[in-house]
């Protein structure tokens, strides 16, 4: 199991895709977000070593994040292949209006 440091192991990488939406025309852009994730969901899914993909919203301070979750042994080739579908996804969110602040984040994930 791959260890950052001692005693801080992890079986898991995440990625995610994050953004801030707006409320402006009944929240359209939140809308148009979710549906540029349908779009690609089936793809991100069958990423080799997918062990989840989750979505989080939150209605007080407007952000869309999409956390794609991978088993570690398996990361190293996604990470390889660009993160596929990311860059089509980021670049269909920064399309939308309402859509801002979109941004990256890798992080690992171990149950405790």
């Amino acid at each position: 199991m791959p260890t950052i440091t001692e005693g801080v192991e992890f079986d898991t990488v995440a990625r995610e895709w994050r953004c801030k939406w707006s409320s402006d025309n009944d929240n359209a852009s939140l809308a148009a977000a979710q549906k540029a994730l349908n779009d690609i969901l089936k793809e991100v899914k069958a990423i080799d070593g997918c062990k989840s993909v989750q979505r989080v919203v939150c209605g007080g301070c407007l952000d869309f994040k999409v956390i794609v979750a991978l088993s570690a042994d398996t990361y190293g080739a996604w990470e390889s292949a660009k993160f596929a579908p990311e860059e089509s996804f980021l670049k269909k969110l920064g399309e939308i209006d309402g859509i801002s602040t979109i941004e990256t984040q890798t992080f690992t994930l171990m149950p405790m």
